[in-house]
């Protein structure tokens, strides 16, 4: 069994709107374990200080291929519990296990023909991680992504949580390489834009238009969140501002 190797990060939320520019809205911070058998495991605790305040802690699991195999998330909105729930993919079926405060004790259960790219659970790091599934070997280029599973459809992730479709799909765009400089240093990266980057619609939650979300993230196969920005009605952005990477460890029998 190869060792195991951990990732620690700090993200840092700002605003971009104009009577708001550079006021911290919130933070994030995430470990990754990569198992010596090619899953990955990613622990999260996100929170949004505009009001009603979100407070969101994520456990996401991916096999060796990227594919979700287990999460959990709890998470309180305005300082009040909302929900806690655990998830569990298979190759045809995904199911959860939840309490819910307007919903109590609750299971779900959807089916599929195969599993999805990507189960949205509201991280940042999490919407970096997404990415892996773009083919880059040729340049930039766009992939549509089918309708996938969330926790929810809220733009901030404030409702659920629990296992609800996004029929309408996603654009995402690889624009190419860079090199980027953050807090926590510089990288070699990929900038990717998930929406159309030419767009100028403001979207809503309300509608569920979302505006369009410029990301930044390592080249390394890791897929590590450095820079992002939301447009529109959101005008919001996320900087990672602190990494750490400790040394492989052997995995204990």
């Amino acid at each position: 069994m190869k060792p195991h190797e951990t990732i620690h990060g700090q993200v840092k939320y700002t605003s971009r709107k104009p009577d708001r520019m550079g006021a911290e809205r919130g933070r994030e911070q995430f470990t990754i374990t990569r198992h010596g058998n090619g899953w990955r495991t990613l622990r999260a605790h996100c929170e949004i200080d505009d009001a009603p305040n979100v407070m969101r802690d994520v456990v996401l699991t991916v096999d060796d291929a990227w594919t979700t195999r287990e999460a959990y998330v709890r998470l309180s909105v305005g300082d009040r519990f909302m929900g806690a729930t655990w998830y569990r993919f298979e190759d045809r079926f995904a199911e959860c296990e939840g309490v819910l405060a307007d919903r109590g004790r609750f299971s779900d259960r959807v089916e599929y023909d195969k599993p999805g790219d990507l189960f949205g659970t509201h991280p940042i790091q999490g919407d970096a991680w997404h990415l892996h599934s773009l083919d880059l070997s040729n340049g930039p280029t766009v992939k549509n992504f089918d309708r996938f599973l969330m926790t929810s459809l809220d733009h901030r992730g404030a409702t659920g949580p629990e296992l609800v479709w996004h029929d309408a799909g996603m654009r995402v765009e690889f624009i190419g390489r860079d090199r980027v400089s953050v807090a926590a240093g510089t990288f070699d990266a990929l900038h990717f834009c998930y929406g159309d980057r030419a767009s100028t619609a403001l979207g809503s939650n309300e509608s569920g238009e979302h505006p369009p979300y410029e990301i930044w993230t390592t080249a390394d196969g890791e897929y590590l969140l450095l820079k992002a920005g939301v447009a529109g009605y959101m005008q919001t952005h996320y900087e990672l501002v602190d990494l750490k990477r400790e040394p492989a460890q052997p995995d204990s029998g």
